[in-house]
C-alpha cells in the first residue's frame, strides 16, 4: 500500500512539472518575448542572444542548462533532483519553441505594464508548479543553490546576483525601460511562485508566559486541537521560574487563542510571530519525495 502511495505521489510530481513547464512557456510566448522583458536565468540570456542572432530560444535554454545540470549533479547530487530538473528543462524548451507556431508572435497586448504583470504572474505560477513537483527550472535555480552551498552565499543574494546580471545585460540590448520592467517581472513571479508552491496559509507561532500553564495548554489542546510544548523559563529580574508555552497555529486561530489565554490567565504575557512553514505535528507532512 505504501508503495502505491509513493507511486501516486511521484506521478503527481511529474504532472505538476509538466503543467508548470507549459505555463512558463505560455508566459514567455504571450508576454515576455513579445515585450522584450527578461526574468533572469538562462531563458533571459536566450532572449538577449536571439535579439542578435535568430536562434530558437527553447533550444538555447536546453543547451545552456547542460553545463549547469552537470554542475548541479556534482555539487547538489540526488538522482531525483537530476531527473526532475532535466525533465522540467527539456519540457520547457520543447514547449517554448513549439508554442511559437501556435501563439501569436506579437502577443496579446502592447501595454508594458500588462505584459510585465501577467507575464510575471504566469511565469511564477509555472515555477510554483514545478517546485511543487519537487523539481527546479534549471538555470539560476541550480547556480544559486551551488553558490549558496559551495561558497556560503545566501540563497536570496545568489538569485539576485545571477538574475541581476541577466537583467543588466538586457538593459544594453532592449533598453533600460524594459530592463526595469524585467525587475517587476522577477518580483511578481517570485511572489506568485511562493504562493503556488507553499500556499497562502500564513502560520503563526505563539510564546505564552503564564502562571496557569496546565489550564492554558489544556484549552489549546481541546479547543484548538493543537499541540503545546512547555519550555522551562526563568525571569531575569525576579529570578522566578515560570513555564513558557510554545505552539504553532493558523492565522485564523489566533483570535481564539487570545480568548483562551485571557480567560485562563488575564495576567499572562504572550508574543505572536509569523512562521514560514510547519512540518509534521498536524501540519504539512514532514517526509518529502
Amino acid at each position: 500500500m505504501e508503495k502505491i502511495l509513493d507511486n501516486r505521489k511521484t506521478i503527481m510530481c511529474y504532472v505538476f512539472i509538466i503543467l508548470g513547464a507549459l505555463v512558463q512557456a505560455v508566459a514567455m510566448r504571450l508576454f515576455l518575448i513579445p515585450g522584450l522583458m527578461v526574468s533572469g536565468g538562462i531563458s533571459g540570456a536566450a532572449q538577449i542572444i536571439q535579439f542578435y542572432v535568430d536562434w530558437p530560444i527553447g533550444l538555447m535554454v536546453f543547451l545552456g542548462n547542460i553545463p549547469l545540470f552537470i554542475l548541479g549533479w556534482r555539487y547538489l547530487g540526488g538522482t531525483r533532483f537530476a531527473l526532475r530538473t532535466a525533465f522540467a528543462v527539456t519540457l520547457f524548451s520543447i514547449f517554448t519553441d513549439g508554442l511559437a507556431f501556435l501563439l501569436p508572435a506579437q502577443g496579446v497586448t502592447d501595454d508594458m505594464v500588462l505584459l510585465a504583470l501577467y507575464g510575471g504572474v504566469l511565469l511564477g505560477i509555472g515555477l510554483g508548479l514545478v517546485y511543487r513537483g519537487r523539481g527546479t527550472s534549471g538555470g539560476s535555480d541550480i547556480l544559486g543553490r551551488i553558490l549558496s552551498r559551495k561558497w556560503g552565499v545566501p540563497t536570496s543574494q545568489a538569485y539576485l546576483i545571477t538574475d541581476g546580471l541577466v537583467v543588466l545585460a538586457s538593459g544594453f540590448a532592449f533598453g533600460w525601460e524594459r530592463a526595469l520592467y524585467g525587475l517587476v517581472v522577477i518580483y511578481v513571479s517570485g511572489l506568485s511562485a511562493e504562493l503556488i508552491s507553499e500556499g497562502n496559509s500564513i502560520l503563526r507561532m505563539a510564546l505564552i508566559v503564564t502562571n496557569q500553564p496546565d489550564e492554558v495548554s489544556k484549552r489549546i489542546c481541546t479547543i484548538l486541537d493543537r499541540g503545546v510544548t512547555i519550555l522551562p523559563g526563568t525571569g531575569a529580574w525576579t529570578k522566578q521560574s515560570r513555564p513558557v508555552l510554545y505552539c504553532v497555529l493558523s492565522r485564523s486561530e489566533i483570535n481564539i487563542l487570545k480568548t483562551i489565554v485571557s480567560e485562563a490567565d488575564p495576567s499572562a504575557f504572550m508574543v505572536i510571530g509569523q512562521a514560514n512553514e510547519a512540518l509534521g505535528g498536524g501540519f504539512q507532512q514532514l517526509k518529502q519525495d
